[in-house]
């Protein structure tokens, strides 16, 4: 099995059908068959069975798994390493990021490197899941939390104090909420991530036991533009906060866990020319 054999298997076994897999791997599905019934002819041996729920590793296809796992690291690696030594600034480079610091900060700094390095084209992936930096699914992560993976080089560009905020006409319709009283009579909206997270759910360090949430979400835009509409208080960093314009309730309290952005590489590409060319472009939107 070679190395391209090995991606189609991959493929194959982490999305379930052709289609998917030729999807993942850029490629048309009859290609990806064509490519698979090859591998198994020469290997003498069946990979997959096929099922009602998809392509199922057959005993043959376990036994491939983890060399061809093995392939694909090596693989990574080696394309990380050879492209740390790369001085072009040009070609793509690959940033995943929430929504929200996408378009406050990313964005912005996208068109300062264009103006100076017009050859290097960001791709741009706005997502709460964790890319895999290893495998190059992104070759930058501007990210909420500090990663612990070995290999990767983390640097924490921002942490910021997170309040309580309502629009005005929120506030003229129900007024303050009353501390100590559980947001009683009040509409609330949350970042559903962190109430998950949270042993005791609260905002500000108010439980939220006789409030009424009428809105969850997991992005931070989506959150921020619903306090902004009126629909329910909400926490957000105070920044951002009052950038929106938005009043904030019970200025003395706030969130115990500040609101953090880490930037995030490898180790063997954040000596790449385009990729130490954007991730100052990054820092400095963030800074400013």
């Amino acid at each position: 099995m070679d190395w391209n054999d090995a991606r189609i298997f991959l493929a194959i076994h982490r999305e379930g059908t052709l289609r998917a897999a030729a999807r993942t791997l850029n490629l048309d599905q009859a290609t990806v068959g064509r490519r698979l019934a090859a591998l198994e002819h020469d290997l003498s041996a069946a990979l997959f069975a096929r099922t009602s729920k998809g392509y199922v590793l057959t005993p043959a296809g376990k036994l491939a798994l983890q060399p061809a796992e093995s392939m694909e690291r090596a693989a990574h690696d080696l394309t990380r390493q050879t492209q740390g030594l790369d001085k072009k600034l040009a070609g793509e480079v690959k940033v995943t990021t929430t929504d929200a610091i996408a378009l406050e900060f990313v964005i912005p700094s996208i068109e300062r490197l264009h103006a100076k390095h017009p050859e290097v084209c960001v791709r741009l992936n706005t997502t709460t899941r964790l890319l895999d930096l290893a495998t190059r699914e992104a070759d930058i992560a501007v990210r909420t939390v500090r990663p612990r993976n070995p290999g990767l080089v983390a640097r924490r560009l921002a942490s910021w104090e997170v309040g309580l905020f309502a629009s005005e006409d929120y506030l003229n319709r129900h007024g303050l909420p009353e501390e100590g009283a559980a947001f009683a009579g009040h509409d609330l909206v949350v970042y559903q991530p962190y109430i998950d997270a949270a042993r005791e759910p609260a905002l500000a360090g108010e439980p939220l036991q006789r409030g009424r949430i009428v809105a969850r979400f997991d992005s931070n835009l989506s959150l921020r533009a619903a306090i902004k509409a009126g629909i329910g208080i909400g926490e957000i960093p105070v920044n951002m906060g009052a950038r929106d314009g938005l009043i904030r309730v019970w200025p003395s309290r706030r969130r115990e866990a500040p609101y953090e952005i880490w930037l995030v590489t490898h180790k063997d590409l954040r000596r790449t020319a385009r990729i130490r060319a954007t991730i100052d472009e990054i820092v400095q939107s963030i800074e400013l």
